[in-house]
């Protein structure tokens, strides 16, 4: 009986999901779905990627958070449409939750909707919220093991953000050996390397999610 429940509540998450993405295809948005772990990366990512790409492409955030609206505050002073969703203690978001946050948009004046999922590497790997593409932000000072612990969400990336880089002295980590071991488990996702509090290092990963918002207008 417990396997039946969780079937049928995947069976409407994803039917959700697939709603939701039709949503985002019919209106020439673009949605991306960012994960990690907590403190790798996402919100200051996300921030300074806005600051850049507001310039050219219409954009609004959803913001996954357990308990506090405090980075969705940081996003909102960026000047674009902020919806919060709080999961009381949930570990990720699901398709009804942005669902409910996409009625809160205009969609015709948006050309891409980020997510910001809840910081896990586990939960959110198993729930479809009509993304066009899953964004993963591995920091460097998780380790190099992660990819094989967690292969799952690394499996499912389309793009992997390795962040932090301008540690990897410091944390006694080789880029180049823990990018082998992302692409272990995930040969095809596209891999940037970053530092999210240096702007200047995220000028190829702007670049190439500009180009995939064209791609949807």
């Amino acid at each position: 009986m417990e396997i039946k429940v969780l079937k049928n509540v995947m069976i409407k998450n994803n039917a959700i999901g697939n709603d939701n993405r039709r949503q985002f295809t019919k209106n020439g948005i673009l949605a991306i779905n960012i994960i990690s772990s907590p403190g790798a990366g996402k919100t200051t990512l996300i921030e300074n990627s806005i600051s850049e790409l507001c310039k050219k492409y219409r954009i609004a955030v959803i913001e996954g958070d357990l308990f506090t609206s405090k980075d969705a505050e940081r996003l909102a002073t960026r000047d674009v449409p902020v919806v919060q969703i709080n999961t009381e203690g949930g570990c990720h978001l699901d398709a009804k939750m942005v669902s409910a946050a996409i009625g809160e948009f205009d969609l015709e004046k948006l050309d891409l909707v980020i997510i910001e999922n809840v910081g896990n590497l586990v939960c959110p790997a198993s729930f479809d919220l009509g993304e066009h593409m899953r964004v993963l932000v591995y920091s460097i000072t998780e380790g190099d093991d992660k990819p094989a612990k967690y292969a799952t969400i690394f499996k499912q990336a389309n793009v992997i953000i390795i962040n932090k880089i301008e540690l990897s002295e410091i944390c006694n980590i080789s880029l180049e050996v823990l990018e082998k071991e992302v692409r272990k488990v995930n040969p095809v996702a596209k891999i940037f390397r970053v530092s999210a509090t240096r702007k200047e290092t995220l000028a190829g990963w702007i670049d190439w999610l500009g180009n995939e918002i064209e791609k949807f207008s």
